[in-house]
């Protein structure tokens, strides 16, 4: 119980390894991290963001000596890898932050214009981001809807954090306090899409914190073995779906 490290979970997630077998598919580590108390579980997308995550790990771990260990999933896919955002490193720790804001309705909405654009809010964790990104971009040239996004780098911390401003709020009603889910989506507008490359209950430990409609999609289900552009279409986490879903939250 007082161990420490990284574990690092690779080929991580239930899309990952395009067709390499049943075996190593991975639904549902995440789930089970978050009942581990001294289990500070990541999923990231983006090298900087592991980054980030093991020099905090370190940190707290040699410097601060605290007995925790990490859980970081990572996986074999190649993808470009695009520069740390400024200021990005906080929300990276503690689990959230908004890495796209979409160019349409910004001015106008200023502006007082005559139309309103609809908005809605893309949550993705480790490389489904990447497809909450593309999905933002459908979104936007395909349907005329404002699409942000947020990489989720930890829905344990983020849940975890939620419970803590819970508690404290119980305790000093006079002082209270905002979860960072809160936080984060504070005047964002529109609903919430959330996906990953786990089970639906992974996106769904962070529901009683965040305001309006929310839908998790996750990838519930046994595995199967394909490409992974075949395999995150069945189970709904590629971007035409995550783009879908966020359509009919829109306009039901």
């Amino acid at each position: 119980s007082r161990s420490r490290g990284f574990l690092l979970g690779a080929t991580a997630g239930r899309t990952t390894l395009a067709g390499e077998g049943l075996q190593h598919q991975d639904g549902t580590s995440h789930l089970i991290a978050s009942t581990i108390e001294n289990c500070v579980a990541y999923d990231p997308c983006f090298g900087y963001e592991v980054a980030v995550i093991l020099q905090d790990g370190m940190r707290r771990m040699l410097d601060a000596q605290e007995d925790v260990f990490y859980y970081v999933t990572v996986m074999n896919e190649n993808y470009a890898q695009p520069p740390l955002p400024a200021g990005a490193e906080e929300g990276i720790k503690r689990g959230m932050y908004r890495l796209r804001v979409s160019p349409l309705g910004g001015a106008a909405a200023k502006a007082g214009g005559a139309k309103k654009i609809p908005r809605v809010q893309l949550l993705g964790s480790g490389t489904i981001l990447r497809e909450a990104l593309a999905a933002a971009g459908i979104l936007g040239e395909e349907h005329g809807i404002a699409a942000d996004v947020f990489s989720v780098t930890s829905f344990t911390e983020l849940r975890r954090d939620g419970l803590d401003c819970e508690r404290w709020n119980r305790e000093h009603p006079d002082t209270p306090r905002k979860s960072w889910v809160e936080q984060c989506l504070a005047g964002a507008g529109g609903p919430i899409i959330a996906a990953s490359d786990y089970v639906c209950a992974v996106a769904d430990l962070i529901r009683a914190w965040v305001p309006g409609r929310y839908v998790a999609l996750g990838t519930d289900g046994f595995g199967r073995s394909d490409t992974r552009a075949a395999l995150r279409s069945y189970f709904g986490v590629d971007a035409q779906s995550i783009a879908q879903a966020a359509v009919r939250a829109v306009r039901p």
